[in-house]
């Protein structure tokens, strides 16, 4: 659900916007978090969501680990593992 702020921003000559202290806080967004940023054509809409990787195979963001460069799920290693297991 949108809620409004009250608080207005101006766009600096880059295309930057400062995201308010209290809002970064507030979200639990650090400095140099990577943010994903939507755009909603219907209603004309920024949408920005902090970048939390998901697994390569499922898309599921709980529990990834890093492996050669892919994000990977608990259950799909698991997965991996069994499947591995079966054809040996």
């Amino acid at each position: 659900m949108l809620k409004s702020t009250g608080i207005v921003r101006k766009i600096d000559e880059l295309g930057r916007f400062v995201l308010p202290m209290e809002m970064r806080k507030m979200m639990g967004i650090e400095i140099k978090d990577p943010m994903e940023v939507y755009f909603d054509s219907e209603t004309q809409s920024i949408i920005l969501k902090q970048y939390k990787p998901g697994c390569v195979f499922c898309g599921s963001v709980d529990g990834t680990k890093l492996f050669k460069g892919h994000y990977v799920c608990k259950e799909c290693v698991k997965g991996a593992k069994e499947n591995i297991n079966m054809q040996a």
